[in-house]
């Protein structure tokens, strides 16, 4: 069985990306909503809409478990979707929940009262859409307490990065990082909320500092993944990929091969 990968963009190629290396064997259904990317600036009823119809996609594509690899589909869709949209022999996963992990050192399934945690001062940067819903908060209360999150909006960063100007998107980090650190002069964490943001992982380390724990979500997300997967050995599959698009095949691979620096192919969901 392929486990489906959804992002609006080229994003979640980074959780692909990691997950296949830990497991090779897995097969994959990777879709990409380019037609309406990026999904950070729409309202939270277009998100959830276009979540819906680019999971049943995979769904009718043969994918029982899928993945948004999209904070601002997580953010703003995931939570509708789980309480009234999923039938009941898929699942639908999101990305903040191994984030919310490590930052809390607790695992998903302690039910246990909030508690203090080791990170007091915590800057998120993330889509406009991802700040505005307050999902990472939300979640994040459940857990932890006396943990101050500052969120900074990354407007810019997504379409540089898909339209290959790394330039301009490594200039718009040390922006948005200025503009957080005038909020949170001292951040001891920070979460790269957005699937994108590994790519630039070491700016954003750069301009916060050495001392600032930085939490990218690629790897985090593949480990969770991959934990999920080994324990339900009936899901793997050929170890073959798919990579499906909305927008215009030739323009996103060749976007997608200069994002992981190696051939990826997209064919017309």
């Amino acid at each position: 069985m392929a486990v489906g990968i959804f992002d609006s963009g080229l994003g979640g190629l980074t959780i692909w990306d990691a997950v296949q290396a830990r497991l090779p064997d897995q097969e994959f259904v990777y879709l990409a909503d380019s037609a309406h990317a990026p999904y950070g600036v729409r309202d939270a009823d277009d998100i959830y809409d276009l979540t819906v119809a680019a999971t049943q996609r995979l769904f009718d594509a043969g994918c029982d478990l899928v993945v948004l690899a999209c904070n601002t589909a997580s953010a703003a869709a995931l939570r509708r979707m789980q309480e009234g949209w999923v039938p009941s022999d898929k699942r639908v996963l999101g990305v903040f929940v191994p984030l919310i992990e490590a930052l809390t050192e607790r695992q998903w399934g302690d039910n246990s009262p909030p508690r203090e945690v080791g990170v007091k001062h915590v800057a998120l940067f993330a889509t406009p859409a991802t700040v505005s819903s307050r999902a990472f908060q939300r979640e994040l209360a459940f857990r932890a307490i006396g943990v101050d999150v500052e969120g900074q909006a990354c407007g810019g960063v997504v379409d540089a990065i898909e339209d290959g100007d790394m330039i301009l998107a490594e200039a718009l980090v040390r922006s948005h990082v200025d503009a957080l650190k005038r909020k949170m002069p001292d951040p001891d964490a920070a979460i790269l909320g957005c699937t994108h943001y590994p790519l630039m992982k070491q700016t954003f380390q750069d301009a916060l500092g050495a001392d600032v724990s930085v939490f990218s979500q690629a790897d985090l997300v593949a480990d969770s993944l991959a934990d999920y997967l080994e324990r339900h050995p009936d899901k793997k599959g050929s170890g073959e990929a798919a990579f499906l698009t909305t927008g215009d095949p030739a323009r996103v691979s060749d976007r997608a091969t200069q994002f992981l620096r190696r051939k990826i192919t997209f064919t017309a969901a």
